[in-house]
């Protein structure tokens, strides 16, 4: 969600799940070029290939135009990849973009992070996923006119409970559900390659800047590409990483965006431009087109199955970012507290579900809940983005004893493009997303006070338990 964004994917032991954020604990470099680039491609290739394609549609112009935002978002995860993958050599361990804003720009920016990763970024990012399962379940079991609301609010509901009780999210659970999102992908590319396409009606022209409609439709497939981040964590295991990661990332963005353009060729020539402008649920209506019903029907089962567990991922290690905050703001340390006999950050989890569910009422009533929330996640997200491709050089400046094992290549160039394309989608999201966007920066804006709760001897990195 990004999405997305890290905002839209949890860490790699919940590969698969598509959308933001936590660390995890690093245990011996032991991953191969070949584990660690299907645990990239695995991370990225999530739920949001079944969503976002649309939204990205109705901000393309043409087929052409389609296409060219999908190539260019395979070369900003590349370019992305490659800073964090720094980063994550030179300061492995729990903590993510949390750690690196602290040690390159202070404590304070640390804690406003912090606290956007709980009102803005990882909430919205659960709702992003939220809806888009409700889309899918609604085909299921239809539950009235806000059905697809209905099916997003249980599904947090539901999943926040479980983590309360003390469920606790598995490797190989999410491993399971990430060959299903192939599985599913594989099936809908061949569908859709198989299938006799009928009339595509020609596009209907679109109105606005063209600035705007490339810099949110960039926004949308840069959400679909979201987890490239997690390179972060791959360098802290993965065996040479001076040599591999290089090859890890060049072979894990090869398969991710030719796998994405492969699907999104197909998709037009199944639907045609302004067809899959207006095909929300996109999964199943390719499978009703090749196979019928009883096949939409298994394949919408398929996904809603892959978004629950994107979206208990990402409130397992959204909970984390609550509890680092409960810990380092003395006023808010109701929200550190953690049951040692489930292992769960309760107060974490419930204050995190009850944002959710209203940014959840605030998306059933909007003209597009999915892009509603990515609206106001967006500018936020993009925001922090820019500060940590910044934070490479800030770093190198502060720190330069500090062993990298591995280099971002083209230094400075590589970390000054990357926060460029951030300031360029900051503006695009802030400027042309609507209401939802500045809501989010207000919501960042009040966390600005809060920094004041703060004293800098209380400040300190987190522990391995905080994003784990």
């Amino acid at each position: 969600m990004p999405p997305l964004p890290r905002s839209l994917r949890p860490s790699p032991s919940a590969a698969g799940a598509g959308s933001g954020a936590g660390a995890h604990a690093l245990g011996p470099p032991g991953l191969s070029v070949m584990d660690a680039t299907v645990v990239l491609v695995g991370v990225v290739i999530g739920i949001g290939i079944f969503g976002f394609p649309p939204l990205v549609a109705q901000h393309a112009t043409s087929e052409a135009m389609y296409l060219a935002y999908w190539a260019a978002g395979g070369l900003v995860m590349l370019v992305g990849a490659l800073c964090y993958a720094e980063l994550g050599a030179a300061y492995p361990g729990a903590g993510g973009e949390y750690l690196y804003l602290s040690r390159a720009w202070g404590p304070r920016v640390g804690l406003l992070f912090a606290w956007a990763r709980c009102t803005v970024i990882q909430t919205g990012a659960i709702a992003v996923v939220a809806f888009i399962y409700g889309d899918y379940a609604q085909q299921l079991l239809p539950l009235g006119t806000h059905g697809a609301t209905v099916h997003a609010a249980l599904s947090v509901i539901g999943l926040t409970a479980l983590n309360v009780a003390g469920t606790r999210h598995s490797k190989r659970l999410q491993w399971l559900f990430t060959i299903l999102t192939l599985v599913a992908l594989t099936a809908v590319l061949g569908a859709a390659l198989f299938t006799a396409s009928p009339a595509a009606p020609a596009p209907a022209p679109l109105g606005g800047n063209p600035a705007g409609l490339m810099g949110m439709g960039m926004v949308f497939v840069l959400l679909t590409y979201g987890g490239w981040n997690e390179a972060a964590y791959l360098s802290g295991e993965l065996r040479n990483p001076g040599r591999n990661m290089a090859r890890v990332l060049l072979i894990g963005t090869v398969v991710v965006t030719g796998a994405y353009l492969l699907t999104n060729l197909a998709l037009l020539e199944l639907f045609g431009l302004q067809g899959l402008r207006d095909t929300p649920a996109l999964g199943a209506a390719v499978m009703q087109l090749a196979a019928g019903p009883y096949a939409a029907a298994l394949l919408s089962l398929v996904i809603c199955a892959t978004a629950l567990s994107t979206i208990n991922g990402t409130i397992i290690t959204g909970a984390r970012v609550y509890y680092a905050l409960g810990r380092d703001v003395p006023r808010l340390r109701a929200l550190a507290g953690w049951n040692e006999r489930k292992e769960t950050p309760v107060s974490a989890l419930l204050a995190q579900g009850v944002i959710t569910l209203a940014l959840l009422a605030v998306g059933a009533f909007s003209h597009n809940a999915v892009q509603t929330m990515v609206a106001y996640t967006a500018p936020v997200f993009w925001l922090f983005m820019l500060l940590v491709a910044a934070s490479v050089w800030r770093l190198r400046q502060r720190d330069p004893a500090r062993p990298r094992p591995f280099r971002v290549p083209l230094y400075p160039l590589t970390p000054a493009l990357l926060a460029l394309t951030c300031a360029g989608l900051v503006y695009s999201s802030a400027a042309y997303a609507g209401a939802g966007a500045l809501i989010g920066l207000g919501v960042l804006v009040l966390g600005v006070p809060m920094l004041r709760l703060l004293r800098p001897a209380e400040t300190r990195a987190p522990d391995r338990r905080d994003l784990q």
